[in-house]
């Protein structure tokens, strides 16, 4: 069993890299966050698109490159490392493998053309406020193809096309595409501590819905797309979390006190050491869960959820050390160290904390070992 990538995986990694340091320096990203009215930089948008990326796994039959999942995480990893202020996730990671999962020919040919091309940015709609989601704490109805109820917050949704929401139809859980602009929808921006990715309240007033995969099993294909998501997002933690790993050892090699350079000191190297570690472990779960996801082993869920876990430790463990190691000014407006930890923490919130995610978890390895009993 091979964990690495293939050197052709490792060349669109390179080239990944390249293209956007180039196109996404912290300064494109502060402007995203300086400006209350734009909730993404559409140029990079236009850009990532011309690379092809958002159809790095959808098939060429309509409109994508059909590479596959492990070319998306080292798509995915290269954007986690710039913060990339954009709807890539929302908009691949969920909608996108929301619709090769459960979509119909139809609902296959109308959309995903549109999102390999970049012409829509999807969302997911599930959470109704705070607390753990499931089937008791959703509200939202379907009748007769109308949708109604409202769901916060909502990633992306103030700027989404074409939202995956989970409501009820006849008492039974039902995941639906809603066409934001078809009318029935109300939006309202929601402030988060990380306003490089967009947020929103929606309020559904009888707005039209398409029912995505079969009646009732809105949950159980929620949580199929949560656990392709999560893989795909533990890559772009990995990429954070080595950014900031760099961030902090360039900064403590340059910088003096008491005549040496801090990272000579004892303090400094075990910080940067304690990173290093908890990166790996990150690293290691993500390519499981890589591989699991490729071959759509039965293992996926549990990889998913360890990788989710252990990716989501790893950035904030070491955006919250970048900013210690740098002292003083770590945690001032002028340094980029903020950007990655307000990342962190949009990161391990956007499908799930990883306390919901230590619950799956346990509760996958339960059913596994009584099914092996």
């Amino acid at each position: 069993m091979n964990f690495d990538f293939s050197d052709d995986q490792k060349f669109l990694k390179s080239e990944a890299r390249k293209f956007l340091e180039a196109n996404c320096p912290t300064t494109r990203v502060r402007k995203v966050l300086d400006d209350d009215a734009q909730g993404h930089d559409a140029d990079l948008w236009k850009a990532v698109a011309g690379q092809g990326w958002l159809g790095a796994a959808i098939p060429e039959e309509f409109g994508g490159l059909g590479l596959g999942h492990l070319e998306l995480c080292v798509i995915a990893e290269e954007l986690g490392r710039v913060v990339a202020p954009i709807p890539f996730a929302s908009t691949v990671y969920f909608l996108a493998e929301a619709v090769m999962l459960a979509g119909d020919a139809d609902q296959k040919a109308r959309l995903l053309p549109k999102i390999a091309a970049g012409e829509i940015i999807g969302c997911v709609a599930s959470s109704e406020g705070p607390g753990a989601l499931s089937a008791a704490t959703v509200q939202a109805t379907v009748a007769d193809g109308k949708l109604s109820g409202v769901k916060i917050p909502v990633t992306d949704g103030d700027i989404a096309d074409v939202a995956l929401v989970l409501a009820k139809e006849g008492g039974k859980l039902g995941l639906y595409l809603v066409e934001l602009a078809a009318g029935g929808v109300t939006r309202e921006a929601v402030k988060t501590l990380d306003p490089t990715r967009d947020a929103a309240k929606l309020t559904f007033a009888g707005a039209p819905a398409q029912r995505l995969g079969a009646a009732g099993e809105g949950l159980a294909l929620l949580e199929q797309v949560l656990d392709r998501a999560a893989v795909l997002l533990s890559f772009e933690q990995c990429g954070g979390a080595d950014r900031c790993l760099d961030m902090a050892k360039e900064y403590a090699l340059e910088r003096y006190a008491f005549g040496r350079v801090i990272a000579s000191y004892q303090a400094i190297k075990h910080k940067l050491a304690d990173i290093y570690v908890k990166n790996e472990l990150a690293r290691s779960n993500a390519y499981y869960g890589a591989w699991a996801l490729n071959t759509n082993a039965p293992e996926l869920p549990v990889a998913a959820s360890a990788a989710r876990i252990a990716g989501s430790e790893a950035f904030w463990f070491a955006s919250k050390e970048n900013i210690q190691t740098h002292g003083g000014i770590g945690f001032t407006w002028e340094m980029d160290c903020h950007l990655y930890y307000r990342r962190s923490r949009q990161l391990s919130l956007v499908a799930g904390a990883p306390r919901v995610w230590k619950e799956r978890l346990v509760s996958h390895l339960e059913r596994r070992n009584a099914a092996a009993a």
